[in-house]
């Protein structure tokens, strides 16, 4: 277990790039030359839901890639879900946005942001067939290697990629941010999934008391993962509508642009040590 708070250097990209192997480093380089993403809505079931997910990926890649599932925020799979799909499609993955609340609905306040979480936090097993149902669409296309595949969610998402990976689910890693580190207990027989949490360091949705349960809970089956605390960063800040959906809602979140920017250097920097 390592626990850090954002002192690490991180090598440039180009060089992040030639420590992949060698079908991904052709992949991100190919990218780099000639891009072209493309995105699609997919729809698909989910338990009694028909949802719609979301896909990003670049076509001028041939072969398959890596796969990462993503999960929004508690305001649904909106378009801040998509333009992360879209940037993780940049680093030559292959990106399924996964719809949690079926019918791709949008919660327009907190009220409807709770009433469409709550199964899931009431009942955080839940969080296992979403994550299945969304690999299981993802494995459909010729370009997802599902066998290589991990999961990363914002706040509501990374609370849903943690338990889903604490259920069992097949991924080599999950990335949380921001999200509340409560949920099932982790069970050593289940978990296959390495785990970095991406925290703000005044994240008021994720006490000290979480903090060091979630810790002590880790440690005490041996399991592998980072905990990264960004001082200053408070609840939600990876999303730029943060602050003004903070002050909308009297919410206390705000967008922190240097911790989304270390946030996804770290998170980068995880998914090439998982898909080697």
């Amino acid at each position: 277990m390592r626990i850090l708070r954002r002192v690490i250097l991180f090598l440039p990209f180009y060089m992040i790039i030639t420590a992949s192997k060698d079908n991904h480093t052709e992949i991100n380089i190919k990218y780099k030359m000639n891009p072209s993403i493309k995105t699609e809505e997919v729809t698909y079931h989910s338990g009694d839901k028909i949802c719609k997910g979301f896909v990003a990926y670049d076509e001028n890649i041939k072969g398959k890639r890596p796969v990462v599932i993503i999960v929004h925020e508690w305001w649904g799979l909106n378009d801040y879900a998509r333009s992360r799909a879209r940037k993780i499609a940049a680093l030559g993955y292959f990106a399924f946005v996964a719809d949690l609340f079926g019918n791709g609905q949008i919660a327009k306040n907190p009220d409807e942001a709770r009433a469409f979480t709550k199964p899931y936090y009431t009942h955080p097993e839940n969080a296992l067939q979403p994550m299945e149902d969304a690999m299981k669409k993802a494995a459909e296309f010729h370009q997802a290697d599902i066998s290589e595949t991990c999961a990363m969610g914002y706040c509501f998402g990374g609370f849903i990629v943690v338990n889903a990976a604490k259920e069992g689910a097949p991924l080599k890693g999950v990335v949380s941010f921001h999200g509340r580190l409560v949920g099932v207990g982790f069970q050593k027989n289940l978990l296959q999934a390495k785990i970095l949490i991406c925290q703000g360091g005044d994240d008021e949705y994720a006490p000290l008391a979480d903090q060091l349960a979630f810790k002590k809970s880790m440690d005490s089956i041996g399991a592998d993962y980072i905990f990264i605390s960004y001082p200053g960063a408070k609840h939600a800040y990876t999303n730029p509508e943060s602050t003004e959906l903070g002050r909308k809602f009297n919410m206390p979140m705000a967008y922190n642009a240097a911790a989304d920017s270390a946030s996804w250097k770290d998170m980068q920097s995880f998914f090439l040590t998982q898909f080697k």
